[in-house]
């Protein structure tokens, strides 16, 4: 067996159809992480953390198509930058994709008030949205003006007049 042998260095697969399951895995893998909701990004909890990392074993045989190559892996990883640098220019040049994709802030608390709805909408609990709260310094809801989830899973909170921050 040699150091640098044929099969590290030549794929057993056609360069293209690297790069087109590299296409599809990513956009399928946007579309899913999209529909779980941005929560599972800003925030992850263990076992968000855990389907992250399970997810990318999960698709890597259906992006490599059983290759163990280097070029293999060079490449479907060139492919999944260029859809990630794809993505990100699509996004700010089309406000609709980046609604679509990103997804819109969402209103959690408004003048002391939980927006309930939407907390389901997010599959999020009174009591993560009370640590988030604890997070921004702020004891509880009754003191909050505006609480915002951006689309970056981070929480933005405005406090009332009354109740500066301390």
């Amino acid at each position: 067996m040699m150091l640098f042998s044929n099969e590290m260095w030549v794929p057993t697969v056609h360069i293209g159809e690297f790069i087109f399951r590299g296409i599809i895995v990513y956009i399928f893998l946007l579309i899913l992480l999209r529909l779980t909701g941005r929560r599972q990004i800003g925030q992850l909890a263990p076992f968000d953390m855990i389907l992250l990392l399970v997810l990318s074993n999960a698709v890597q045989n259906a992006m490599n198509g059983g290759d163990n190559s280097l070029t293999g892996g060079i490449v479907s990883a060139c492919t999944l930058v260029a859809m990630n640098s794809l993505v990100g220019e699509l996004t700010y040049r089309f406000k609709f994709l980046e609604s679509l994709i990103e997804g819109r802030p969402m209103s959690l608390i408004h003048d002391g008030h939980v927006n309930h709805r939407n907390l389901r909408k997010l599959k999020m609990t009174i009591h993560e949205l009370n640590a988030s709260l604890r997070m921004a310094g702020v004891g509880c809801q009754e003191h909050v003006l505006h609480a915002v989830l951006e689309t970056t899973g981070q929480l933005t909170v405005i406090r009332k007049a009354e109740h500066p921050a301390a």
